[in-house]
């Protein structure tokens, strides 16, 4: 019985160029460890930034020199720098699950394809991008660069948003027509270590039970 390693389901052997092509993937372990590094700077950033600005407003509560202001928007500067790092850490466990191998830790966080990685990305930006609108409207110095930058923040939310919807849209109509195709392709490449994928008659004929009930109307 031929390997499954080095055979596919009608026993043709994958061509060199393939297997190539299906190793190369190992180079987004660079990316990887250069967007943890990225994300363990930040975290260890925000974590001084944090204990810096813990200590300075313990000393102007001592000093009678406490301006709730200043330390609000100070505090959630620390926040947004802990979510920015974040991202980058949804990123690279979410690029190695996806490329090298598959990790219960994205399973858990519902990355398990690139469109749940962006759209986790996308939510996390939002988040950010409300917390610096926050910045700005605790401080209430210039009232009309405030709203202008509301406007511009909301507009670029509904697009955000609207990216989100569209791309959940597009992930449902891939499970509905092809609901298995693209877990098993998953398993022949991590477990099986197979480069090759083999179209199936089931994948170009039924599609999914879905499509077979709109062919039939």
């Amino acid at each position: 019985m031929a390997n499954s390693s080095t055979h596919d389901r009608s026993g043709k052997p994958p061509t060199p160029f393939s297997r190539a092509v299906g190793q190369s993937r190992f180079i987004v372990l660079l990316a990887v460890i250069a967007v943890m590094l990225v994300a363990v700077s930040l975290f260890l950033l925000g974590t001084v930034q944090a204990a810096y600005s813990v200590w300075s407003a313990w000393s102007e509560v001592v000093g009678g020199k406490l301006n709730s202001t200043d330390l609000t928007v100070e505090f959630l500067e620390i926040v947004s720098v802990m979510l920015k790092a974040v991202v980058f850490y949804i990123i690279g466990v979410g690029l190695y699950s996806l490329f090298i191998a598959p990790l219960n830790l994205t399973v858990s966080l519902g990355v398990e394809t690139l469109n749940d990685l962006e759209s986790k990305v996308v939510s996390v930006v939002i988040v950010i991008m409300s917390i610096t609108f926050l910045e700005h409207f605790i401080r209430w110095t210039e009232p009309i660069e405030t709203l202008q930058f509301g406007v511009a923040f909301a507009v670029v939310v509904a697009a955000l948003v609207f990216f989100q919807r569209y791309s959940h849209r597009a992930k449902e109509d891939q499970q509905a027509h092809h609901p298995d195709v693209q877990e098993r392709a998953k398993k022949e490449l991590f477990q099986e270590d197979h480069e090759e994928h083999m179209i199936r008659p089931e994948d170009i004929e039924g599609r999914g039970p879905s499509v077979q009930h709109d062919e039939e109307r």
